[in-house]
């Protein structure tokens, strides 16, 4: 790919001809940011001369104009491609009833694999790549201060441009993580059907759980349950069938069987008759496996990313990967760990067990049973329909205006989900943000309703950050971790919502603690996936069942290094249980960094309101992160304001 260097010298010399001296830098620029993306079938040295020397601009009114046509035309193009994407996922993503075969060809006919081959053929890109400057990350991060708005949106333009995909690799990618996703969303474990060795059932009847979401929570709920721990105990079984493989594949999305997790005995449901039942043979790291295929299928046409850890951290996150570990790192070997476990040690009265890590007994809701809340929820939300009716109630009881509030949930729609939830936001202002939630029959649970507000907090972001952006290639947030952070500060606030008073000098304490230890948990989930994904690079041919093993051993080595000196048992393997690691192409990171920014933009607003701060926040940008966090909250993203409100709250 690209155009040689004697044809690069001339058209760079007959440009310096027709426009002068003055524009020098700009012509080597934006000649060498196209000749490189230029391929034969774009057409001769002399067709790209002449391309350059039409579309280059050099006055401000034919800038702008450029500069306007590509805002506007954005916008309508991405717009609608979501709009159309959306719709053919619908089926598999929102709960309409069956699913059909066709359903799974829609959603694999992906609206944007053509984007970027398209935006090359039809010279789009070259207009972009001509005009525009491509900046690094250091740039970004040593001068973005001083750039202008205008700056920042021009610089993310050119980034829509910087790859040239073909879109058969696009849209092999694109079926790839839709058959992962679906893979995800329905593995749901009928929890009435799980048996204890005397044949007793923990779980009431119709409780239906996601892995893993729906499980942790169920897992997080059991604390306020006094007789909890034996239950607690079984869902960890369940964990470790999954990750193992040995899980019956009958159990899975089944109320027909009965399932003993830790004997691993499948029976007719209602009896005690014995049925053979084979394993789910490895199926959840074969989804795995091939989501590393789609991804290495892309490698090549990203020079300066040649693989999936580059492009997460160098271009999706605009972090370094090794700073993010280091980070991690610092944040798993935190001196402040060893104290907090022993507190929940003490807080339990027994030995911390492997699930502790999910512990949540320093949250203000422990104190209210997962029943009470139950019944709360369900009385004020019986169906979909009543949660988005209710939006602009929650949103003024989480601080802002009637008018904002209603503002806002006139953008949100929500939607019935097949999954655990999900917020999708609009690519353009005349269209709505989609929040997905499950509301089983009877009305929504405390589980649903908690993840519900944190997907609300993903939705208000996102409306704010498109609807009242200035430039549309500055529509959003530096990275999913912002995002994340965003969600986190909405759920956080749940009680809130609920009217329930929680708050309190301990309970701020709590706060401190809880966070702590909620990073500390999903660090090791991210550390977990960031080196299986080099694993797998590493090890280009493996099957499903190495792949098995390594995570497996992965996990254990993570575990042993940073969980075992804390929580004192050893080999342990439900960090790998999370549903992303398979089906999110290295998304965890971005838990444990929004956790991190989540904590810095809540102590940011100590003694200031969240709404107006939010939307000022929001209203930023995709700018680099630490240019983000220096305009948000004064600071770059740093886990010591976390880690020192934990040891001051031990304190107390």
């Amino acid at each position: 790919m690209g155009l040689n260097q004697e044809s690069r010298e001339k058209v760079r010399q007959a440009m310096l001809e027709k426009f002068g001296s003055e524009f020098q830098t700009r012509i080597e620029t934006g000649v060498t940011q196209t000749a490189d993306r230029w391929i034969a079938e774009d057409g001769t040295a002399d067709d790209f001369r002449e391309f350059c020397l039409t579309n280059f601009a050099t006055n401000e009114q034919e800038m702008e104009a450029i500069f306007q046509r590509f805002q506007q035309n954005l916008e309508a193009y991405y717009g609608h491609l979501h709009q159309i994407s959306r719709q053919f996922n619908w089926a598999l993503q929102v709960d309409i009833g069956k699913v059909y075969p066709v359903d799974y060809l829609f959603a694999n006919l992906d609206p944007y694999a053509h984007t970027s081959e398209d935006a090359f053929k039809s010279r789009i890109a070259f207009s972009a790549l001509l005009n525009y400057p491509l900046e690094t990350l250091e740039s970004k991060n040593q001068n973005g201060m001083e750039w202008s708005r205008k700056k920042w949106a021009e610089v993310r333009l050119a980034e829509e441009f910087m790859n040239r995909i073909p879109s058969d690799v696009a849209m092999k990618r694109s079926e790839t993580y839709t058959m992962a996703d679906d893979y995800i969303s329905n593995y749901n474990i009928y929890m009435h059907h799980l048996v204890n060795d005397n044949g007793e059932r923990l779980f009431p009847e119709g409780l239906k759980l996601i892995s893993h979401w729906g499980l942790r929570d169920e897992l997080k709920a059991q604390y306020a349950n006094p007789e909890g721990l034996s239950r607690q105990q079984m869902i960890q079984k369940v964990m470790e069938r999954i990750i193992l493989q040995e899980i019956p594949q009958k159990v899975i999305n089944s109320d027909k069987f009965d399932w003993n997790p830790h004997t691993n005995s499948v029976y007719e449901a209602g009896t005690n008759e014995n049925v053979s039942a084979e394993a789910e043979s490895n199926i959840r790291y074969q989804h795995l496996l091939n989501t590393y295929h789609a991804e290495k299928r892309l490698d090549p046409y990203y020079p300066h990313a040649p693989s999936l850890m580059d492009r997460r951290f160098k271009l999706n996150r605009e972090m370094s990967e090794k700073d993010v570990e280091q980070l991690l790192i610092s944040v798993v070997t935190s001196p402040v760990l060893k104290d907090i476990a022993s507190l929940i040690q003490q807080r339990l009265g027994r030995p911390l067990e492997p699930f502790d890590i999910w512990y949540n007994g320093f949250k203000a809701r422990s104190q209210y049973s997962e029943e009470q809340l139950d019944r709360k929820v369900s009385r004020m939300y019986p169906d979909v329909e009543a949660f988005e009716k209710d939006l602009p109630y929650i949103l003024r009881r989480l601080g802002f205006s009637p008018e904002q509030a209603e503002f806002l949930a006139a953008h949100i729609k929500v939607d019935p989900s097949r999954g655990a939830g999900h917020a999708s936001g609009a690519m353009m202002p005349s269209d709505n943000a989609h929040l997905r939630t499950r509301i089983p029959e009877g009305g929504m649970k405390y589980k649903g309703f908690n993840i519900a507000i944190h997907e609300l907090g993903h939705n208000v972001e996102q409306v704010y950050s498109l609807n009242g952006i200035d430039y549309y290639t500055l529509n959003g947030v530096p990275n999913t971790a912002f995002t994340e952070a965003f969600a986190f500060v909405f759920q956080s606030r749940d009680m809130e919502v609920l009217d329930i008073d929680t708050e309190s000098g301990e309970q701020e304490a709590m706060r401190a603690l809880n966070d702590m230890w909620a990073t500390y948990e999903i660090s090791g989930v991210a550390l977990t996936d960031m080196y299986i994904w080099r694993w797998m690079y590493e090890n280009p041919d493996a099957t499903p069942v190495e792949l098995k093993t390594a995570m497996i051993n992965t996990t254990r080595e993570v575990w042993n290094k940073y969980y075992a000196p804390i929580l004192g048992m050893q080999d342990q393997i439900l960090l790998s249980i999370y549903s992303h690691i398979i089906d999110g192409g290295m998304y965890t990171p971005d838990y444990p960094l929004g956790h991190i920014i989540s904590f810095q933009i809540e102590k940011y607003l100590e003694g200031r309101q969240l709404a107006p701060e939010m939307e000022r926040m929001c209203r930023l940008g995709r700018l680099s992160p630490q240019i983000w966090m220096q305009q948000a909250v004064g600071s770059k993203v740093s886990v010591e304001p976390l880690e020192k409100a934990a040891t001051e709250a031990l304190k107390k």
